[in-house]
């Protein structure tokens, strides 16, 4: 089986740093890799209401973007999820996507967590932050660690650059170098 990698891009900026990052970590992949990008802007999702507790229910059928959602996610060997820091952490659409894993969880016909497990999650991630100052992407990344953790899934690690205005992060020397090696440890 080939492997599939899904990028998941969280940011409301076509183009932007986050992306043209994920773009260019993309492009070392080797030719067999499947690649696909989605923007979770363009497939919005409803809100998520928790209905674990709720007598007979637990959850709400999976329908519109929310099945394509889960369907793509199951898809994926690696799912990459691109997004920049927003207030030291995710964005609200790719938290809204996170939290829509609780109700995948509990629709029995998918197996979500069992089919998830093993699956390898990437993340990368652009702040504004100082580069000489560490630190502002790291409740980004440990939010996505622990899901990784949660479902069984290996955590491969996060590819964070800096920049502030469209097509800064190309001029992260740091960030464009690790770029074009982070999905090394595939071959591994």
């Amino acid at each position: 089986m080939n492997d599939r990698f899904l990028f998941l891009l969280g940011s409301t900026r076509r183009g932007g740093n986050t992306e043209q990052l994920a773009r260019l970590a993309a492009s070392s992949l080797p030719k067999d890799v499947e690649v696909r990008f989605l923007a979770l802007s363009d497939l919005p999702l409803p809100p998520f209401f928790d209905l674990r507790h709720e007598k007979g229910l637990g959850h709400l059928p999976l329908s519109g973007n929310a099945a394509r959602l889960a369907e793509e996610t199951l898809w994926a060997t690696d799912l990459v999820i691109a997004a920049p820091t927003y207030w030291y952490s995710l964005p609200a659409q790719v938290k809204l996507y996170l939290d829509h894993f609780s109700g995948f969880l509990r629709v029995q016909s998918l197996d979500f967590k069992a089919r998830m497990k093993g699956k390898r999650m990437w993340a990368i991630t652009v702040n504004a932050d100082d580069p000489s100052e560490s630190g502002a992407s790291d409740l980004l990344v440990a939010t996505l660690e622990r899901t990784a953790a949660y479902l069984g899934m290996d955590f491969r690690g996060a590819l964070v650059g800096h920049g502030n205005r469209p097509g800064e992060v190309l001029g992260d020397e740091r960030a464009v170098l690790f770029a074009r090696r982070f999905f090394e440890p595939l071959r591994e």
